[in-house]
C-alpha cells in the first residue's frame, strides 16, 4: 500500500498550475521553431515570432504565457492500493484546494475566469475552482495527475457531430475547422476523438491533447517507406490536409495552422 498525504497532493496541483501557466512544453517549442523556419508568410512568420518570444519572457520572468489562464482541468488516475490515512478532505477538494492555491499565488496570481451559475447570476468564483477532474481507477500502488488549464479561445471552438458510417472523417475535419476562425490561436494541436458516446467522444479528444507532438516522426516513418496504422496514417492526412487550408499563425495565413494532429478512439 502507498500512502499519498493530503498536503502533498494539494500542494502538487497548486505547484503544477503554476508551473504550466508560464513554461510551454519543450515539444510544442521545438515543433513552433521548425514551423518558424518553414514559414514564407512574412504575417505569417512575424505572428509565429512573437509567440515565440513571449513564451521565452514568461519563462524567464515566471509570469503567465497568456492573459487567458485557463479552466482548470485534472487527469486523475488512482491505483486501487493507493490509501489516504490523513485526509480530511474528498479528493475533489483537494484538488480544488491546490488551484485555489495556484491561482491565488501572489508571487504570480491568474486570472479567475470560472463563473458559478453560468445560466443565472454568473458569479465569478474568484479562485478558479471548481476544476473539472476526470478519474480513473487502475491498479497499482501510484496516482498520475496530468494538469491542463485550457483557454476559453480553445475550449470556444470544441466541435461535436454524429457522423453516419459511411461520412469521411477528413471531410468533416476540413469543413470544421475554418468555421473556427483564429480564436483558437493558431498554430494549434488539433485534438479528435472518435467512437463510444458522445461525451466520451469529447473525453477521449481532450485526452488526446496531452500527448508530446510527434508528428515528424509519422512523417520520416511514411518516409522510411514503413507502414502506417489506421490511425497514423489519418493523423498524417488531416495534417497535412488542415495545414493545406492556409488558415496559418494566428489566422493570417501562411503553411501552419496545426502543428500536430492527435487522434484517439473508442470502439462503439
Amino acid at each position: 500500500m502507498t500512502a499519498i498525504k493530503q498536503e502533498d497532493l494539494i500542494q502538487s496541483i497548486a505547484d503544477a498550475f503554476q508551473y504550466i501557466s508560464f513554461y510551454h512544453p519543450l515539444d510544442y517549442i521545438k515543433a513552433l521553431g521548425e514551423a518558424y523556419e518553414r514559414e514564407q508568410s512574412p504575417a505569417a512568420k512575424d505572428a509565429i515570432a512573437q509567440i515565440l518570444t513571449n513564451s521565452r519572457m514568461a519563462a524567464e520572468g515566471h509570469r503567465p504565457i497568456c492573459q487567458d489562464t485557463g479552466i482548470a482541468v485534472v487527469f486523475l488516475k488512482v491505483g486501487m492500493n493507493v490509501t489516504w490515512p490523513d485526509a480530511t478532505m474528498s479528493v475533489q477538494d483537494m484538488i480544488n484546494e491546490g488551484v485555489r492555491r495556484a491561482y491565488l499565488n501572489p508571487d504570480n496570481p491568474l486570472r479567475a475566469s470560472v463563473l458559478a451559475d453560468p445560466a443565472g447570476t454568473r458569479k465569478n468564483t474568484k479562485d478558479n475552482t471548481p476544476a473539472v477532474v476526470h478519474y480513473e481507477i487502475v491498479p497499482g500502488d501510484h496516482v498520475e495527475v496530468i494538469c491542463a488549464a485550457k483557454g476559453g479561445g480553445s475550449e470556444n471552438k470544441s466541435k461535436f457531430y454524429a457522423l453516419n458510417p459511411s461520412d469521411s472523417i477528413v471531410d468533416w475535419v476540413l469543413k470544421t475547422v475554418p468555421t473556427m476562425g483564429a480564436g483558437w490561436c493558431p498554430p494549434g494541436i488539433l485534438g479528435i476523438g472518435i467512437g463510444g458516446t458522445p461525451e466520451k467522444a469529447l473525453l477521449l479528444a481532450k485526452e488526446s491533447l496531452m500527448a508530446p507532438v510527434d508528428i515528424h516522426e509519422l512523417i520520416d516513418k511514411k518516409k522510411s517507406g514503413a507502414a502506417l496504422s489506421r490511425v497514423e496514417a489519418l493523423r498524417l492526412e488531416l495534417y497535412e490536409k488542415v495545414n493545406a487550408l492556409g488558415i496559418g499563425a494566428q489566422g493570417l495565413g501562411g503553411l501552419t495552422t496545426v502543428l500536430d494532429v492527435k487522434i484517439r478512439m473508442y470502439p462503439t
